[in-house]
């Protein structure tokens, strides 16, 4: 059966990455949460996409030059339906408080660019072990490096890498870096290489799957899951197969 991530949270109908964005995906069936992480100026872990806040909030600048005062000073929900929803931007420890009451799962992804500097995993790790939560939870970044710094840092926490090329059986390379998923973009992700990859007993989670059709595709052909800004048509979709 397909678990559905719900991408962002309920990004399509709530502000992504906020704490109501992601009640929202647990109440619209979804199997499991994705979201982006970084670090504020002070080090803090803060649940956010873009390295500035301009395009999802009513502040400027990049959230590493930020405190994490600053940062909650900040309407997360600004740009979204003319500002229909208002909250702040989220600190991992926040989530995890909240998550931990669920029985969903979770995908954290890190928005990491550089591949010497492991600060943000550090501490990522770290907290997920504090609330002991190791089994529910899967790292995924398109910084491969800081995936398999992950891994040997936790090796009892799945990771997975993202990526938006075609990859020659890509199962061979999630296995060369000790990856028990990949996470492709849709286009990137035909049939055959689905099966092929979950026979080689890694899991397949594409993003970012908005299209009826596309969801259809993937749950037909028992994808691992689907990553989505939509996890309530998702679940009707998977209810009425």
């Amino acid at each position: 059966m397909t678990l559905i991530f719900a991408h962002r949270g309920s990004s399509s109908s709530h502000p992504e990455n906020t704490m109501i964005s992601f009640m929202e995906a647990n109440k619209a069936g979804a199997d499991g949460i994705e979201l982006d992480v970084q670090l504020t100026k002070d080090g803090e872990i803060v649940i956010i996409h873009d390295d500035k806040v301009d395009r999802t909030t009513n502040g400027k600048g990049f959230v590493k030059d930020l405190t994490l005062a600053e940062i909650k000073q900040l309407n997360a929900g600004h740009h979204f339906k003319k500002g229909t929803f208002e909250d702040t931007i989220p600190t991992l420890q926040e989530f995890l408080t909240w998550f931990k009451q669920t029985n969903l799962l979770c995908n954290i992804e890190y928005k990491s660019t550089t591949i010497t500097n492991h600060e943000l995993e550090d501490k990522v790790v770290q907290l997920v072990r504090q609330y002991q939560l190791e089994d529910r939870i899967i790292f995924s970044s398109f910084n491969h490096y800081s995936i398999v710094y992950s891994y040997r840092l936790a090796p009892e926490i799945e990771t997975a890498p993202l990526y938006m090329e075609g990859i020659y059986m890509p199962w061979v390379y999630a296995d060369s870096i000790r990856a028990k998923g990949i996470h492709p973009h849709y286009k990137v992700t035909p049939n055959e290489l689905i099966i092929l990859a979950q026979q080689n007993g890694i899991a397949v989670r594409p993003f970012t799957i908005n299209q009826e059709k596309d969801i259809k595709r993937f749950m037909e052909v028992n994808t691992a899951a689907i990553i989505t800004d939509y996890p309530a048509m998702a679940r009707e979709i998977k209810n009425n197969l």
